[in-house]
């Protein structure tokens, strides 16, 4: 039977080429998070069509919810003809901004030599788009199949998820007995499953002084010269330490299989208020910083803050005038599906029929939507799995294989039949 589910998806290529493009037309930018609802509509009207039953359900109160920018889901289930196990793939719609060094639109939805251009072809409408054909082509070839299954389009994945998939988990869309199985179509490549991702810390540094005329800076305290001791202490403890940490994680790249930190930001002063326009004349009482700490599954998430509490509290004692407050923005800690779960063996047993190859076990080097999946919902038997390169994502001229989104597609119609059909075995 798995000769016609795959039949059935190679006579739909060009459907799928079409429903990438769609997609990629929708411009969801995030910030500030435009077209989410006519995104979702399109989504949700689509498999309206199919028999899904669709809810929308917008993030309430949720970082950069507006009536402008509203933070609007689509959640659409199908119930097949007997009890079973619910498989939900779940796909965030927003992009990161297109940036510049584009040779072609960026919103056009391109198709050229074998591939799918545009921002968010590879993050992640292809993978969407994929989950999306491989369920309907499962439900044509089986229509009598047990148990359900879910498609969302979710927001604002790409900062942080907390309208998206944190919103709804907290309702309860991501918990038992509504879902059993999840899998979330990121960009990690059509034969590698991703188990799980590193821990993240974001927190914001903001150091104390007091204003003065810029002519006089005596008669004032500098916060940017405060926070330039502590970027001067970073450099000389902080990330030499981070960089002998090693993890047993699968992560990928190389590179990411130590801890890491990244100033994400600096800002301090007035100047940055008057721009476009003039310099402030004063002396900066006030500097912030964020940072984005990755870490590994051995480490603890209090020694994490430490290492960097440690060094504020030493200048704090050792420098004139030194003050400082931390605020955390968020923490995740670092997930790892086991590779006997059920998901994993089915996308497994889907690689293996296609690629005639074991597939490769990742580690996401960065977070994505399963840390809300785990923490909020308490499903573990979650993955990432999808077409894309990710090295592509959040680049110009980012691109998704259309052979890549069929392969894929096929992945998941296969594993999709082994969790709901109960043929996975041990």
């Amino acid at each position: 039977m798995n000769e016609k589910l795959l039949k059935t998806i190679d006579s739909r290529i060009d459907e799928l080429v079409e429903l990438t493009a769609d997609l990629i037309r929708f411009p969801t930018v995030n910030p500030p998070g435009e077209a989410y609802r006519p995104c979702a509509e399109y989504i949700g009207e689509r498999l309206k069509k199919r028999g899904f039953g669709v809810e929308y359900v917008r993030g309430e109160g949720t970082p950069g919810d507006t009536d402008r920018y509203p933070r609007t889901n689509v959640v659409a289930r199908f119930d097949g003809r007997s009890p079973g196990p619910t498989v939900h793939f779940n796909s965030h719609i927003d992009v990161v901004e297109a940036g510049d060094g584009w040779t072609v639109d960026p919103f056009a939805g391109i198709v050229k030599d074998g591939r799918v251009y545009g921002r968010g072809a590879c993050d992640m409408k292809g993978g969407l788009a994929a989950s999306i054909i491989a369920a309907e082509a499962f439900m044509d070839v089986y229509p009598d199949f047990p148990g359900a299954i879910e498609i969302s389009g979710t927001v604002d994945e790409e900062s942080g998820g907390f309208g998206g998939v944190a919103y709804l988990a907290g309702k309860g869309y991501f918990s038992k007995p509504r879902v059993d199985h999840v899998i979330i179509p990121e960009p990690l490549n059509k034969d590698r499953i991703c188990l799980g991702h590193r821990g993240v810390w974001w927190a914001e540094i903001e150091t104390k002084g007091e204003i003065a005329h810029g002519s006089m800076p005596f008669l004032g305290d500098c916060a940017v010269r405060h926070m330039g001791a502590v970027l001067a202490a970073f450099e000389e403890e902080l990330f030499p330490s981070l960089d002998r940490k090693q993890t047993s994680m699968p992560v990928v790249p190389e590179g990411a299989r130590r801890s890491t930190m990244n100033i994400n930001s600096i800002h301090g002063g007035q100047t940055e208020d008057f721009r476009p326009g003039l310099p402030s004349p004063n002396v900066p009482d006030w500097c912030r910083l964020t940072i984005d700490r990755r870490f590994l599954l051995e480490e603890k998430i209090d020694e994490v803050k430490g290492e960097v509490t440690s060094i504020l509290d030493r200048l704090k004692r050792e420098r004139p005038k030194f003050d400082y407050e931390i605020r955390d923005i968020m923490e995740v800690q670092p997930t790892m599906t086991e590779r006997d779960a059920p998901v994993v063996k089915a996308v497994a047993r889907g690689i293996q029929e296609i690629f005639d190859r074991e597939p490769q076990y990742v580690i996401s080097p960065g977070t994505y939507d399963q840390k809300h999946v785990a923490r909020i919902g308490h499903i573990y038997d979650c993955i990432a799995y999808g077409p894309g390169i990710l090295d592509l994502a959040h680049r110009p001229d980012e691109w998704v294989g259309i052979e890549d989104m069929v392969q894929s597609a096929k992945v998941m119609a296969i594993g999709l039949g082994l969790l709901l059909r109960g043929k996975l075995g041990h």
